[in-house]
């Protein structure tokens, strides 16, 4: 009895194992890894010693930068994606004796979107302008890169709606920003307000507004990634 089980059991595992094999296997395995969450990584512009920009009353980018990042990366978890922080907290991504942080912590950035190969990588900033009349979100794509833009524009105008912008910007080339030049895939820098405008730094400084331009952003990329299975396209 008991070697007459055994034996049924391996003559099922030989049978399984045949099915995954065949035609009809292979298609359930493929689906199988299909349905594994895409990861995004979210980048928090900043931190440590480095404050990014400096608006009215000394307002720091880097915590406002920080707070965005994890509001965003909470509504795409809870959309199914798997988050990829570059940052979580305040510290920079560079070590204590390093001779030059700034250029550390940027390769750093660099390296972790390149290891994770995501699917898309939203890099959160903010902006400044002598002119303190100058308000409203601005987003940034790799000169040259059709998927960069169009995840750029998708991201801008669900900002310009969301946010109620009165002059709406468009996504905008760029072929001279670090992580732009020096990673590949598809990755946008985002500038969700100016900390030089009276109103924008006020309200960037809420949790109401913070939650806003993260869900502005993150209802900008599930458009994106939605148009993209449309089309059958890949994300590059």
């Amino acid at each position: 009895m008991g070697k007459r089980w055994v034996k049924s059991l391996m003559a099922a595992g030989m049978l399984f194992a045949i099915y995954l094999l065949s035609g009809e296997g292979a298609v359930l395995a493929g689906k199988a890894r299909l349905q594994e969450p895409k990861v995004i990584v979210v980048d928090s512009g900043h931190g440590g010693i480095d404050p990014g920009v400096v608006g009215i009353d000394g307002l720091e980018e880097k915590g406002i930068n920080l707070k965005i990042a994890g509001y965003l990366g909470e509504f795409l978890e809870e959309e199914g994606f798997q988050v990829v922080f570059t940052r979580e907290d305040d510290r920079g991504l560079y070590e204590e004796d390093s001779p030059n942080k700034k250029n550390q912590d940027l390769k750093k950035r660099c390296e972790i979107i390149k290891e994770t190969d995501p699917l898309l990588t939203v890099s959160i900033h903010q902006n400044s302008y002598q002119d303190p009349n100058v308000c409203g979100p601005q987003v940034f794509y790799y000169a040259g890169s059709e998927k960069g833009e169009e995840l750029a524009e998708s991201i801008q105008d669900a900002l310009n709606e969301e946010l109620e912008v009165q002059r709406p910007r468009r996504a905008k080339a760029n072929a001279s920003y670090y992580l732009l030049k020096k990673t590949g895939g598809v990755v946008n820098i985002v500038e969700t307000g100016f900390l030089t405008n009276p109103r924008e730094a006020e309200l960037l400084q809420t949790e109401v507004y913070q939650k806003k331009c993260a869900r502005a952003m993150g209802e900008g990329i599930l458009k994106f990634v939605k148009n993209v299975e449309k089309e059958g396209a890949n994300v590059v």
